[in-house]
């Protein structure tokens, strides 16, 4: 690793730091009941009179839920909706027609749920107005629902016997208007400004220097790959001298898919596309403000609390994990497939295979820790073509359920369950009942706090094994053996996990994948949603308790160990059967045939 890579890497850590505690305590502010600054009051007051103000009230944790769920039921039908219509609307130069059914499902979904996984390639299928109004709107929404639930748990800790954590609409509005939309509208102006395409003129046709020789794969009617007896994609030979320049409003886009850590993308290569991420620049701010609010979110919970030490020790926590994680992904990848080396091949600049050389390795694995850790799921290399251990960082950093930084409120959350269980099981070697800021966690918050963790793995695995023993799931697969499980492993985790990006070797865009993956989307989702509003609601009701002489210090370095502890026993007791099967054991097969 060369001195240019390890000051991106020190200018990363420094800038992450200076920059989220602002928005940590901007956050915690939007939270709370403090008075706003007054042109915001003025246009929130002027925004409850309009929707009526009983709809502002204070909602139990049960309220808080059927809200979430309502808005995000309401928010998919419209999308899907639009998405069969788009044939119909303006703002379609090319005349894309609708996306099949299942196709439509998926990205309904998909997007609801901050997920983005996207089955297609965007600039070919979906138009421009479904980009906009559909797309880019769930976006903002669907971050917004995810901080809005953060915020609501976080009240739980620093309520006192009280029945109700928040209103929904208000926190959804709050964060949409006062925190996404300010950071969205400024960032998209930077990528402007470094060359991101943002426009509405139409596609341009450029006839290209050399005729361009390539492989075209050979489909069926689902748009599977065909294969020979042996297992091997069958491809036929094409030639084009021309290359269609997309065009579009991308900046916008491309905005608020990383600072609201949603992914995705508006051209199919997504962040390695130039007219998506064009420079060495745009990429490290886009690797900055994929960690931004997830970051900022524990300085909120430390405020909030009343007590900073706290989320400076989930803060530290979430650190330690990404840095061992992003190490792992970086120093894989600094090193090439060794078998090249016997082909005559310079393996001294690493694995480039699959990655842009405006990057270079260590960006690149880089963006791919941070993407994974964040449950973004934008993408500028191909992570297919990572080393096996290379890939093996990012897919693991994903189902730890998105908690080192984690998506925008997810990942706070889903931390905060790791912490519940920690002390639980704290409170267990000595006898005492846990207890966490001054709450007693009980045998409902356990129970609640259970299900939140192991929905998520419980349908990753099981629809897993569900695709790799039935011939629609095998259909999708062009890399056979150990590699060919990781893409069904990977897409799986990712989809579940609603990080949203793939392999990119498996074929998802068929009847068989929509569903299953959209079923994955949901209830990674909503499954751990509502248990953690539930656990909101029950912390909210209890009393808070002074520490005493027993009890544990969940700001020392001790909490720490067992919180890092809880995060990785559960995710080698949960996953490491399955990772044996895919990159470990891929691995294992690279150095054996070296």
């Amino acid at each position: 690793m060369g001195t240019g890579d390890q000051l991106l890497l020190l200018a990363f850590a420094v800038a992450l730091v200076v920059l989220s505690v602002p928005v940590g305590h901007w956050l915690a502010r939007l939270a709370s009941d403090a008075p706003l600054p007054r042109v915001l009051a003025a246009l929130e007051s002027g925004l409850e009179a309009v929707c009526g103000r009983s709809s502002f009230g204070e909602m139990a944790w049960s309220q808080y839920a059927i809200a979430v769920l309502v808005f995000n039921c309401a928010g998919a039908l419209v999308l899907y909706a639009l998405q069969r219509m788009q044939g119909f609307l303006p703002l379609n130069p090319a005349q894309l027609a609708a996306p099949s059914v299942d196709l439509a499902f998926n990205t309904a979904l998909s997007f609801i749920t901050n997920t983005d996984w996207q089955s297609y390639g965007g600039e070919t299928v979906m138009s421009r107005m479904t980009q906009m109004l559909g797309l880019a709107v769930q976006n903002f929404l669907s971050a917004a629902t995810g901080i809005a639930v953060a915020f609501a748990l976080i009240r739980g800790f620093a309520r006192r016997t009280t029945a109700t954590i928040g209103n929904f609409w208000r926190d959804l509005s709050r964060v949409t208007l006062y925190l996404l939309m300010p950071l969205a509208f400024v960032f998209a102006i930077f990528l402007m400004g470094q060359g991101v395409v943002q426009n509405f003129g139409p596609d341009l046709t450029a006839t290209t220097l050399e005729v361009t020789h390539y492989d075209n794969p050979r489909l069926d009617a689902s748009g599977a790959p065909l294969k020979d007896d042996k297992g091997n994609a069958l491809t036929d030979p094409a030639t084009t001298s021309e290359q269609v320049l997309p065009m579009g409003p991308v900046a916008s886009q491309e905005a608020i898919k990383m600072v609201g850590t949603n992914g995705g993308g508006y051209y199919n290569a997504n962040s390695a596309h130039p007219y998506e991420n064009p420079t060495p620049l745009s990429n490290f701010m886009q690797m900055l403000s994929i960690f931004l609010i997830p970051a900022a979110l524990c300085i909120t919970f430390g405020k909030m609390v009343g007590d900073m030490r706290q989320g400076i020790a989930i803060y530290i926590s979430m650190a330690l994990l990404f840095v061992a994680m992003a190490a792992l992904a970086i120093w894989a990848e600094t090193h090439a497939n060794p078998l090249l080396g016997g082909l005559g091949i310079d393996l001294s600049g690493g694995n480039m295979e699959g990655k842009e050389t405006r990057f270079g390795v260590v960006a690149s694995a880089l963006f791919a820790a941070i993407t994974t850790a964040a449950s973004c799921g934008a993408v500028n290399a191909m992570h297919d073509s990572f080393m096996p251990l290379g890939g093996l960082a990012p897919m693991w950093l994903i189902q730890f359920g998105e908690v080192v930084f984690g998506g925008v409120g997810s990942g706070l959350y889903g931390m905060l369950m790791y912490a519940v269980v920690a002390v639980f099981v704290a409170g267990l070697m000595i006898g005492r009942t846990p207890e966490y800021i001054g709450k007693k966690i009980e045998s409902f918050d356990m129970k609640m706090t259970s299900l939140a963790i192991l929905v998520t793995p419980f349908f990753v695995l099981i629809l897993t094994a569900i695709a790799v023993v039935t011939d629609a799931g095998q259909a999708g697969i062009a890399n056979p053996g150990a590699h060919g499980f990781s893409e069904i492993l990977y897409a799986f985790s990712s989809a579940a996990n609603n990080n949203g990006s793939a392999f990119a070797g498996l074929s998802t865009n068929t009847p068989f994948y929509n569903i299953m993956l959209g079923i994955a989307v949901c209830f990674g989702r909503f499954g751990v949603i509502v248990p953690v509003l539930a656990v909101a609601g029950s912390l909210a009701c209890k009393k808070r308790i002074e520490p005493g002489a027993g009890t544990l210090p969940t700001h020392a370095t001790l909490f720490i160990a067992m919180l890092l502890s809880t995060v990785l026993l559960v995710g080698a007791l949960t996953y490491i059967p399955a990772l044996a099967l895919g990159p470990i054991v891929e691995q294992l097969q690279l150095l054996h045939a070296h």
